[in-house]
């Protein structure tokens, strides 16, 4: 009885696989799927953003950029005016994943609380842009 339950159960199993279209556990299968999987390449991680303060301006630094590749920053009012841009080339980082990029920008920092701009970064080899960040962008008032 038992053995029988286990074959029933086996076929059971194997037919759910095949249904579901998950590759049989051998090793020539795995070498292809493998194999097929490194072909098409794995896409690559969503880019961010982070800011913090150095030498009295904003700084925005990021990754998961494509490395040694040009990517593009800009901080922008929230209205959609842009406050500062530069092209960047994203370079390899010890503690940032991917090509990280660090750019002092020529905005004042720290500002008085609440954020009035983003900023955001495009990878021109990917041809994406990353999520906007929320940021404070200092205004003279005269």
């Amino acid at each position: 009885m038992n053995r029988r339950i286990r074959t029933v159960l086996g076929v059971a199993a194997t037919a759910g696989i095949l249904a579901l279209g998950v590759p049989a556990f051998t090793g020539a299968a795995n070498a292809s799927t493998t194999s097929a999987t490194a072909s098409a390449g794995l896409r690559q991680a969503q880019s961010f953003l982070f800011n913090y303060t150095f030498n009295g301006h904003l700084k925005v630094a990021g990754g998961n950029f494509t490395v040694n590749q040009r990517v593009f920053l800009v901080v922008k009012f929230n209205t959609g005016r842009v406050a500062f841009s530069k092209w960047e080339i994203a370079r390899t980082h010890p503690i940032t994943p991917g090509g990280a990029i660090y750019v002092e920008t020529t905005i004042a920092a720290p500002c008085a609380p609440g954020n009035n701009g983003y900023a955001r970064a495009y990878d021109e080899a990917t041809r994406t842009w990353s999520p906007k960040l929320p940021v404070t962008i200092c205004q003279r008032i005269d």
